[in-house]
């Protein structure tokens, strides 16, 4: 798990040997179940999630049990909810693993420090945010503006590699499209084919 983050480290940013090592020395180890919560409505957000192995989801939950995912993170991707890390106050969300998954995870007060005295890591961090930034605002236009059968082909032609890994009600819950919908707009679109 350590050398996949690394690897990514390498890959993605110009950190040299021995900050890419206090940045991995500050971090903990977690393997996670299939569904195991990392973060539960009602608790505070206290750590950067790195994903090395697995998948993590980011969803709410309605009064009636229905469950809207914002966000789904595969491999080298990071994961928490900003408002609760960055305030320190109760989330309304909720972050699980989807399968099986390995994570590092960061406490707050660490990763901060690390931001203080690794400067090329709180650029990288930056950048991060605004590329996550950039992307809500896609994803909410495409939410507020798409067809069905446009959400789907937008999520099939940005995430392919989740298509296998994910069940159906997943996938409609990331649309917000009922699964009936879903079903009939594949339907159609394997008859179109």
């Amino acid at each position: 798990m350590i050398a996949e983050f690394e690897n990514y480290l390498r890959r993605q940013t110009t950190l040299s040997d021995d900050d890419i090592n206090r940045v991995i020395a500050g971090a903990t180890l977690k393997k996670l179940r299939r569904n195991e919560f990392l973060l539960r409505e009602g608790d505070i957000c206290r750590h950067k999630i790195f994903i090395a192995k697995g998948l993590l989801r980011f969803f709410s939950v309605t009064a009636d049990g229905g469950e809207h995912i914002l966000q789904f993170s595969p491999e080298d991707n990071w994961m928490l909810d900003p408002e609760s890390y960055d305030q320190q106050t109760p989330t309304q969300y909720y972050i699980n693993a989807v399968e099986p998954s390995e994570v590092l995870l960061w406490a707050k007060p660490e990763f901060d420090g690390l931001l203080v005295s690794v400067p090329q890591l709180k650029l990288f961090a930056e950048q991060l945010i605004s590329r996550s930034g950039y992307n809500n605002r896609q994803r909410l236009l495409t939410a507020l503006s798409a067809t069905p059968e446009q959400k789907y082909e937008d999520f099939v032609r940005t995430s392919p590699e989740l298509l296998s890994r994910l069940p159906l009600r997943m996938i409609a819950s990331y649309l917000g499209i009922s699964l009936k919908t879903l079903n009939r707009v594949r339907h159609d679109q394997l008859l179109r084919s």
